[in-house]
């Protein structure tokens, strides 16, 4: 099977992003190792100027728009990192920036997408709402739309996580990601695929919101009203990202809101 994104394009988006974005550690944590028994190592995405992976895919995305693109502007729908990463660059690039979050976003990651200079709509209860009005306001205001999940360039984008997880710790044999639309876990699959063949790779995603674990379990998928983790609450799963996972990954976990705000609290 030929999937959508290869890891030559992972490869060249790190050459896009090199010097752009912090090469983040990725170090053991000897208690959750100890609670274990075995090596875990984690990936510090939380160093990023954002505080999260989004900003890589959404840097991608921005420089390999053309000059027309660029004074159009962009236009992204987001509960929270991906509206910040496109925010951030896109100023910093001078490119005009609308983001469409649900009104249910936490005001700090509203107030927070302003600060970083993008014109915030607040519109729908759910992500798919606002997926739907952004790509409304793209077509009638001639603005290029960056999916936060869903497109080429932000799935190589993201896929660069494993390869700077392998290239320090290449001792890894199984890497645990987070699902909410599945662009950081398809596009770290390509790549860690690619370096390891044999190496393990398993999607995490929460109960209330399983919209990656029904399809790939080719399952019809029940969710929740909201989630600790509401920044991976997709109901709508990508068609690239699914293609992908289908393909590469080994298995889909659920945790449960409780599971989160234990493992938040440790990690604390």
């Amino acid at each position: 099977m030929t999937i959508s994104v290869g890891p030559e394009k992972v490869h060249a988006a790190a050459e896009l992003l090199r010097g752009q974005v912090v090469h983040t550690p990725c170090r053991r944590s000897a208690t959750l190792s100890a609670i274990t028994g075995t090596e875990v190592h984690l990936k510090f995405e939380n160093q990023q100027f954002t505080a999260s992976f989004k900003e890589r895919g959404a840097l991608v995305k921005l420089q390999r728009l053309d000059a027309g693109q660029r004074r159009r502007g962009v236009i992204a729908m987001s509960a929270g990192n991906h509206a910040q990463g496109v925010a951030h660059h896109a100023t910093r690039m001078g490119i005009p920036a609308t983001i469409v979050m649900p009104v249910t976003t936490p005001f700090t990651k509203v107030q927070q997408t302003r600060l970083l200079g993008a014109r915030v709509v607040l519109h729908g209860q759910q992500l798919a709402e606002a997926e739907a009005e952004a790509l409304a306001m793209a077509q009638r205001e001639d603005l290029v739309f960056v999916h936060p999940y869903d497109d080429p360039d932000i799935i190589a984008g993201q896929g660069t996580v494993a390869l700077e997880m392998l290239a320090d710790q290449p001792q890894l044999d199984c890497l645990c990601v987070p699902i909410g639309g599945g662009g950081l876990l398809a596009g770290m699959a390509v790549a860690a695929r690619a370096l390891q063949p044999g190496i393990e790779l398993v999607g995490v995603q929460t109960r209330a919101f399983p919209a990656m674990h029904a399809a790939w379990r080719g399952e019809r998928a029940e969710f929740g009203t909201q989630s600790i983790a509401e920044g991976i609450a997709v109901r709508n799963v990508g068609h690239l990202t699914r293609e992908i996972i289908a393909a590469t990954v080994d298995d889909i976990l659920l945790v449960d809101d409780t599971g989160i705000e234990r493992a938040i609290s440790l990690l604390v």
